[in-house]
């Protein structure tokens, strides 16, 4: 697998699409880091680290609903492996007039565009929520 965040915001929306109530990803550090920034910003109900069914740790996502539509109307990926985006933190975007996110990668951690603006630390844009 060449992209794992990618693949990971995928499985996302793919199940979101389908109506699932969770989804299974493979487990890993930066997987679990973006998982706390999309929970704490209340776009998924939490995770949970269990043991996927080859044996592997893997992470079980709980998504959200409100009245039946998807918390998460739109989630993309803005850094590939094949094209990195680093930006300032003067540069980094606001997602939707400051309604989404933006899941930056900063030598402080993961965290979401706001709270890198107050760290006052830029990064690589992982993704951006909406």
């Amino acid at each position: 697998m060449n992209d794992p965040i990618g693949d990971m915001l995928t499985r996302i929306r793919n199940n979101q699409m389908r109506g699932k109530s969770t989804v299974e990803t493979p487990a890993s550090k930066l997987r679990a880091w973006v998982l706390d920034v999309l929970a704490d910003e209340g776009y998924i109900r939490g995770y949970e680290k269990v043991t996927g069914k080859d044996g592997h740790p893997a992470l079980e996502i709980s998504l959200k609903y409100y009245e039946g539509t998807p918390v998460i109307r739109e989630i993309k990926r803005v850094s590939t492996p094949g094209r990195r985006v680093y930006m300032g933190v003067k540069d980094i975007p606001s997602v939707r007039q400051g309604l989404g996110v933006s899941i930056v990668s900063t030598p402080k951690g993961v965290m979401s565009d706001a709270n890198a603006r107050v760290a006052n630390v830029g990064g690589e844009v992982l993704c951006t929520v909406f």
